[in-house]
């Protein structure tokens, strides 16, 4: 099959990634087959590629890539499954993770994949996966937002960022986004109540900014990253 191969470290994708030709994958027992009709890029993949920070590399490979390639995210049609498997079959449309995702095929277990909604084309649902898992870790299970409560989600307009807003407002949280100046208007439109060009306002040192932006001071959340050196990098409790 034709595939992404990677064969040592480099934080240049034309450095270190090629076309080639790989096996296709033989699929254990309790594991499904997926024909990738589209794939997708998100931070993480960058890290995989390069290796780096070095603490990726007990799971990525010390000294080279274990991997044939850094995709993680799929969208596609299952071409077979393992006897054990019973939730899926072939010729059903799903999306998820897999590992090597960068091919034609790839294996990846039942538990990582799910239905393709079917307002979705196969290149939406492939940008998915890994990014909105992320924010829905963070909203829901991390910082349990609930109805009412105050979110400030810094680097909005990223990968992770723009889910995290949509799901904190379905949520029902008042959201306060910081994005940059061109993407103020598209994170107003996921559904952020207020929005902090940060090319401006430096508002994580400067909590006069958010109160700004919030009326009332109380308990509120903040997750995302940032430029500058205190980006949070979790999700967080504090109290404007």
């Amino acid at each position: 099959m034709t595939a992404v191969v990677q064969e040592r470290y480099g934080a240049e994708p034309e450095a270190v990634l090629r076309t080639g030709r790989l096996a296709r994958p033989d699929i254990e027992p309790a594991e499904v087959l997926v024909r990738v009709r589209a794939s997708s890029v998100d931070r993480g993949t960058w890290h995989m590629m390069a290796g780096l920070p070095y603490a990726v590399r007990p799971v990525s490979g010390l000294c080279r890539p274990k991997l044939p390639n850094p995709g993680r995210n799929i969208a596609g049609v299952v071409e077979a499954v393992g006897p054990e498997v019973t939730d899926f079959a072939p010729g059903d449309v799903v999306y998820g993770t897999a590992v090597a995702a960068f091919a034609e095929y790839a294996a990846t277990r039942p538990d990582r994949i799910a239905a393709k909604p079917p307002g979705l084309t196969f290149e939406e649902a492939a940008t998915v996966p890994v990014s909105a898992l992320t924010a829905l870790q963070a909203v829901r299970d991390r910082a349990k937002i609930q109805e009412g409560q105050q979110v400030l989600i810094t680097g909005a307009a990223g990968g992770v960022g723009t889910f995290a807003v949509q799901l904190a407002h379905a949520f029902g949280a008042r959201v306060t986004a910081g994005a940059s100046t061109p993407k103020l208007d598209a994170v107003r439109a996921l559904g952020a109540d207020h929005v902090i060009d940060y090319t401006r306002e430096d508002f994580l040192c400067r909590p006069a900014t958010l109160r700004r932006h919030h009326r009332h001071s109380g308990p509120a959340w903040s997750a995302g990253s940032a430029p500058g050196p205190h980006a949070p990098r979790q999700a967080g409790h504090h109290r404007w």
